[in-house]
């Protein structure tokens, strides 16, 4: 197989990338579902090996086109998308950056195609022929990687909304993917399910996992190591979490809210109080407002 080549010399795509370069790269990304509105115009981003992103951004503002052109689902109109060094617009590579990219969608109900835990979770590396001996010790440890072991023979459909969504990403994880993409995959769950489904997502992290969130809790993005602010398709805001957060004015004007301890910041700065905007924890702020009272 060969790449598409560059005017000055040719390019092999289907090398794999090195462990230095970017495990995720978009540049000047622009697509249109009916040829005429950008979903993206002219997005560009790069994600390194092992970090963990939130993609923030008000409805309409092209958050989940993003995520599918992250594993191929859609391709650029215009610019270019590499994941694991491939070329997402060369159909030869399309299969193997789905399975460098696993995709968690928000309905779980949508991704869970058996009934038992178990079957859901083989589902995928079944279809490609690894060994049954295998197959066994991958379900056992993506159960285990997302705190379900023993939920082998549970039913599916008995399981809470938090439960099923563990389990599609545990079958996700079962492709062994190097990158894990969550698209809103906690909107339809309430706060006890989305803090467990976090608590997995910072575990796999931790563990090496690049992991890339769409979502539009602040809480969520608060935990991240970058946060990317999507506004019409286009990236306006890219920083880690203090330094995005601490742009409320942005926020407010892309329909965001910022968290409650920047807005309480914000709001003491307005009526003459020297604080830092970047204190997104309790206690960080509890200090700030403390140190900004002393006499």
């Amino acid at each position: 197989m060969t790449g598409k080549p560059l005017p000055e010399e040719p390019v092999d795509n289907s090398a794999p990338a090195s462990a230095e370069a970017p495990i995720i790269c978009m540049r000047d990304v622009s697509f249109t579902y009916d040829g005429e509105a950008f979903a993206l115009s002219g997005a560009s981003a790069q994600i390194e090996r092992g970090e963990f992103v939130c993609v923030l951004g008000g409805n309409g503002s092209g958050k989940s086109t993003l995520a599918k052109h992250l594993n191929a689902l859609l391709v650029p109109d215009k610019g270019r998308v590499e994941v694991c060094g491939m070329d997402t617009s060369e159909r030869q590579h399309a299969y193997a950056i789905r399975q460098s990219a696993g995709m968690v969608f928000q309905n779980p109900d949508d991704q869970l195609v058996a009934s038992l835990v178990e079957d859901d979770v083989a589902f995928g590396p079944e279809n490609l022929g690894v060994p049954t001996a295998e197959l066994r010790e991958r379900v056992a440890q993506r159960l285990q990687d997302v705190g379900l072991s023993g939920f082998e023979k549970h039913e599916t459909h008995a399981l809470s909304g938090g439960q099923k969504q563990r389990v599609a990403i545990a079958g996700a994880l079962a492709m062994n993917p190097e990158i894990l993409i969550l698209d809103e995959a906690s909107a339809m769950l309430d706060p006890r399910g989305r803090k467990g489904l976090m608590r997995v997502v910072r575990s796999l992290n931790n563990q090496g996992m690049t992991v890339v969130m769409i979502t539009h809790f602040m809480e969520e993005a608060a935990l991240a190591d970058r946060v990317i602010v999507l506004s019409n398709g286009a990236v306006v805001a890219d920083g880690a979490p203090k330094q995005v957060f601490s742009q409320v004015d942005l926020l407010k004007r892309e329909g965001l809210t910022a968290p409650v301890t920047v807005r309480l910041l914000h709001a003491l700065r307005a009526h003459g109080m020297d604080v830092p905007l970047d204190a997104l924890t309790v206690s960080d702020c509890a200090d700030a407002v403390a140190a900004a009272l002393k006499p």
